[in-house]
């Protein structure tokens, strides 16, 4: 009886939307208290288990005790996380809940999907779909519309067949009579023939991924007409069949001439089906989830925005790790793996560089007392001197860049100095995730790329 009464008190499941470092319980408590959203006892359990997991789904939590209830802290991921028992959790960025008040989620949502168009696995993503904007569709459901668009597309073009190698042993001799297998099996049956030849099918590895993404999201979605589609798609691969490795069929495709409308669709059949994004949960619950870790898209997306905007002289390099910490007899330690480095080849004769590197922090500009120091952290600053005495010989400029918001919206007015003659030099400066617009970096007056280079052996 008592074990029917908790069940019938359990929460039920339901699309939970939070931002980053937010807070999850099933305690009744959550009710009352802002900071905190409540789950079903399942969603919190399933949670809970990945939380102590030694997978890589570990990263994504944090267990707390927060005003005596039990919780779980999202950590500096986004994306969506739907739990076995059909709770559907959306994580946004933090940065548009500091801003947007009321229409947070919404411009969180839209600023999410335009920094994944940066990650090459994400680029077909559309961000000016009137639907995400008046329906306000959580991001599943973006996903989901999007690539039963793609498909939707792909038939009207046309679903390509290919020759398949096929056996069979009938009444008709065509193609190649198999020797062995016909004395084999039709020693006495001679009236039949086992043969093998090449038939024209749609059964080819494209398709057949095509077909399980399919089949999965038809499951996941809860928008009518996304649903309604889906059914109709799946109709038209009837003839299909079920991908039985996925590894092997990705493997196998080639997008041939004539073939280019399957990218799109076999780039968010990849995502559903192996989860191709820096974090996934399909695990044995079967619960599909895709979360990103912030730190990697805003660098992605800084990087794609500065090789527009660069003129053709600077080369932008990502990922630099040319340099180390430390060397040991002939072993070098400690890589120093700064985000950006932006070379001027035109200088040949001079080593004319500038290292920035990104951070998905919020700093305040109005903290400047005391301990804040404006929210920053003091390992990133010696981390930064690191990159400049090793790929700036302690003569030059770095630049932090950190997402831009109302505490943070103009860059700083002077540079912060290494040494007394002002020869290394960091500039802090934010970038606009929010808006669609060219002047995204928002650098010093009087301050450009350009100029911070040529400052460098100055």
């Amino acid at each position: 009886m008592q074990g029917t009464v908790r069940k019938a008190m359990r929460v039920k499941p339901l699309n939970v939307t939070v931002f980053e470092f937010d807070l999850l319980s099933t305690s009744n408590k959550a009710d009352n208290d802002q900071c905190v959203r409540r789950i079903s006892e399942d969603a919190y359990d399933y949670l809970e288990n990945c939380c102590l997991s030694d997978e890589t789904e570990s990263r994504f939590l944090k267990m707390k005790i927060v005003r005596g209830m039990k919780v779980l802290q999202l950590q500096n991921y986004a994306g969506v996380v739907l739990c076995p028992d059909g709770t559907q959790i959306e994580v946004l960025p933090k940065v548009a809940k500091v801003d947007d008040g009321d229409n947070a989620q919404e411009q969180a949502r839209l600023s999410l999907l335009n920094m994944l168009k940066s990650l090459k696995q994400l680029r077909h993503i559309q961000t000016e779909m009137a639907n995400i904007k008046r329906q306000k569709m959580p991001l599943l459901e973006v996903f989901i519309s999007q690539f039963l668009n793609s498909v939707n597309h792909l038939i009207k073009k046309g679903i390509k067949s290919d020759y398949v190698r096929q056996q069979d042993n009938g009444a008709y001799l065509k193609g190649k009579l198999l020797h062995s297998q016909q004395l084999k099996h039709n020693f006495i049956n001679k009236h039949k023939f086992h043969v093998e030849y090449d038939e024209y099918l749609r059964d080819r590895p494209a398709n057949r991924v095509i077909h399980s993404a399919l089949h999965l999201v038809a499951g996941y979605t809860k928008v009518n007409r996304s649903k309604k589609l889906a059914q109709e798609l799946l109709f038209a691969f009837d003839e299909v069949p079920l991908s039985k490795s996925y590894k092997n069929d990705f493997s196998a495709i080639k997008l041939d001439r004539g073939m280019q409308h399957y990218d799109a669709p076999i780039s968010w059949s990849r995502l559903i089906l192996e989860g191709f994004s820096p974090q996934s949960m399909l695990g044995n619950n079967k619960a599909f989830s895709l979360l990103f870790p912030m730190d990697a898209v805003f660098e992605s997306f800084v990087a794609k925005y500065l090789k527009k905007q660069l003129p053709p002289q600077l080369k932008l390099s990502t990922q630099v790790q040319s340099k180390s910490l430390v060397t040991y007899d002939t072993k070098r330690y400690f890589r120093l793996k700064p985000d950006l480095v932006i070379t001027d080849s035109s200088k040949a004769d001079v080593d004319s560089q500038i290292v920035l590197d990104t951070k998905w922090k919020l700093i305040d500009q109005t903290k400047f007392k005391g301990k804040d120091k404006f929210g920053m952290s003091q390992a990133d600053f010696y981390q930064m001197l690191g990159y400049g005495h090793k790929y700036l010989k302690g003569n030059g400029n770095l630049v932090l860049i950190y997402p831009k918001h109302s505490n943070f919206d103009k860059s700083f007015e002077h540079s912060f100095n290494y040494d007394e003659y002002s020869k290394l030099r960091l500039w802090v400066i934010p970038f606009d995730i929010n808006h669609s617009t060219e002047e995204r970096v928002c650098l010093p007056s009087d301050i450009s790329i350009n100029k911070l280079i040529a400052y460098g052996n100055t």
